[in-house]
């Protein structure tokens, strides 16, 4: 019998905002798979910091590149494609000898998450099972203490990566808006919410659900935002 290939939603980063049975599943599987940079922990894995059993097998997989390769450089993408089918292979294997094996992920696993990509690869070949989590930008406006839609509120997530000009229109056309994936974007993010002319209701979250959580409005920002930064501007639509 295989082992089932279990990608668990841990939610925006404090561990007792995960579900019961993402708890449980940490808790009591023995194989622990997480993504992570070469020598770092992994945000996913200090979400879970003391909840693995003493006896647990971690399988870090370190992603190849992060900032080096330029995402339109057709080798950016073969390098993860032969990374994550390397990662791949190494859980079929665990399965195929009827081990039970938990992917830690930060957030939703089907929310912008890298655990998407294994499970493209992996079904149909061995069991696999999502469990969802808490996403990274619920816990970013629930920070503000502000409700993030009202009434027929429409939200765009979009992410910082965007062209400036489709970033900006974007920004405009929408009632509510989450930004992600921030990084060194954040001059052209800048320059997209001014010129859709959104800078006065503009927020940054950074760490949100985390040691160090800060809601700054963007105009008092640091240009140099960590990875865990996004940028909200809530809804004002129809109310009782």
């Amino acid at each position: 019998m295989n082992g089932t290939i279990h990608g668990v939603g841990l939610g925006p980063g404090a561990a007792d905002l995960l579900s019961v049975r993402a708890d449980r599943l940490v808790r009591g599987t023995r194989h622990i798979a997480y993504f992570r940079k070469a020598g770092r922990p992994g945000q996913a894995r200090r979400i879970a910091e003391g909840m693995l059993r003493e006896d647990a097998v971690e399988i870090a997989m370190e992603y190849p590149v992060t900032t080096e390769i330029p995402l339109s450089d057709p080798r950016y993408n073969e390098c993860l494609s032969a990374f994550y089918a390397q990662c791949t292979q190494r859980l079929i294997d665990l399965s195929s000898a009827g081990h039970d094996i938990v992917v830690l992920c930060e957030g939703d696993p089907f929310f912008y998450g890298s655990f998407m990509h294994l499970h493209s690869r992996l079904t149909g070949v061995v069991p696999v099972a999502v469990v969802p989590g808490i996403t990274g930008m619920a816990g970013a406006w629930h920070a503000t203490a502000m409700p993030i839609t009202w009434g027929d509120d429409v939200l765009t997530v979009a992410m910082a990566t965007l062209p400036e000009e489709e970033l900006t229109r974007r920004i405009r056309d929408t009632d509510a808006l989450v930004v992600m994936k921030i990084g060194r974007n954040m001059a052209k993010l800048r320059r997209a919410v001014a010129a859709a002319g959104r800078q006065d209701a503009a927020w940054l979250v950074e760490y949100a659900a985390m040691p160090g959580q800060r809601v700054t409005p963007l105009a008092e920002a640091k240009e140099v935002t960590p990875y865990f930064s996004i940028l909200l501007i809530h809804g004002q639509g129809r109310r009782p």
